[in-house]
């Protein structure tokens, strides 16, 4: 079985034993009742077709706004699912080609019985995480989406001064609303009241943010300082190494630790330090920008090694890439 699914419809391709033609069922987005219905439907052809095999469903879907869930209710139903990396399959790059729903699905079909045989480098699976290990990334993500929105609203208020001649401004000092009221503009002239107005909303802005950032931050603190869980330790490792922060530690734990590599090219290419099919002009893997981004530099020139991917010491204390399932 595939799955192509969209936000209103979802569109269910089913392949069964000793046949060529691909069944496809149209349900509502999110009808788990109808997707067991399909399920059990498909059980029962085949049991029909082959008397006393044990039926067993393999299926896959592409890694998008779905998320996880759905895979982990088909792995309850019994099903043998699969979440595809959408930038791993290969497409016909001669001409313009046609992009529909039913002929991503017959794709998708393609790419699942490959993978299904055991052909090499069909596709990517994602590694999907437990929901405990989903919820852990929450804080880390929330902050840089934090940290980016508040410096978009100090770039722009240090671009509607700079408009008016001022430079070398910092929203985020204390006395910035004091120092506002005092500046002029370079041809001598008060600042407009409206730019006025408009810069103490910015401001406010920016205030709040530093707020709930300070606030998340705490409570980070506070839940690795209370837990004792694997997860909380390691990051109490990592920050005791040299060049390594709390946040840094908590990304690399978050992000990457729960990973399978399955050798030093895969930590590379992952780190954005490799090429691979997948790479932008910029080098670095998609999907892997966060972690690329915010990796220490000394720890990205120690990977390198002397020429090679990454280097053969273990990325933490008493740690190892190969062999552990990190």
């Amino acid at each position: 079985m595939a799955f192509e699914l969209s936000r209103a419809k979802w569109l269910i391709g089913v392949c069964l034993p000793g046949s060529d033609k691909l069944s496809r069922y149209t349900i509502d987005a999110g009808d788990l009742g109808a997707l067991t219905a399909v399920l059990a439907e498909a059980r029962r052809k085949v049991a029909a077709r082959c008397p006393g095999a044990v039926v067993a469903i393999a299926s896959c879907y592409e890694a998008g706004y779905d998320g996880f869930w759905l895979h982990r209710w088909l792995r309850e139903q019994g099903v043998h699912n699969e979440v595809v990396d959408p930038a791993s399959i290969q497409v016909n790059r001669r001409a313009r080609r046609a992009k529909t729903d039913r002929l991503d699905l017959e794709q998708l079909m393609r790419v699942l019985l490959a993978y299904r045989r055991g052909e090499p480098r069909v596709c990517s699976m994602v590694h999907v995480p437990s929901p405990e290990q989903e919820d852990a990334k929450r804080p880390v993500r929330e902050r840089e989406r934090l940290i980016t929105e508040r410096g978009a609203h100090t770039n722009r208020i240090k671009a509607l001064l700079y408009g008016q001649g001022i430079g070398e401004v910092f929203p985020r000092r204390a006395d910035f609303v004091d120092r506002l009221v005092g500046m002029r503009t370079a041809d001598g002239r008060p600042l407009p009241p409206k730019l006025v107005t408009e810069i103490r909303r910015e401001h406010e802005r920016v205030c709040l943010l530093d707020r709930q950032v300070a606030a998340l931050e705490a409570d980070c603190a506070a839940d690795e300082e209370n837990a004792l869980g694997a997860q909380e330790a390691r990051i109490a490792q990592l920050e005791q190494l040299v060049g390594i922060g709390a946040i840094s530690a908590r990304l690399l734990v978050r992000e990457v630790f729960y990973r399978t590599f399955d050798n030093r090219r895969q930590v590379g290419s992952y780190f954005g330090l490799t090429g691979t099919p997948t790479a932008d002009r910029a080098g670095a893997s998609r999907g892997s920008a966060r972690a690329a981004m915010r990796a220490p530099a000394r720890w990205r020139s120690s990977w390198l090694g002397c020429g090679c991917a990454t280097s053969r010491r273990a990325p933490w204390p008493g740690g190892s890439w190969s062999g552990s399932g990190r």
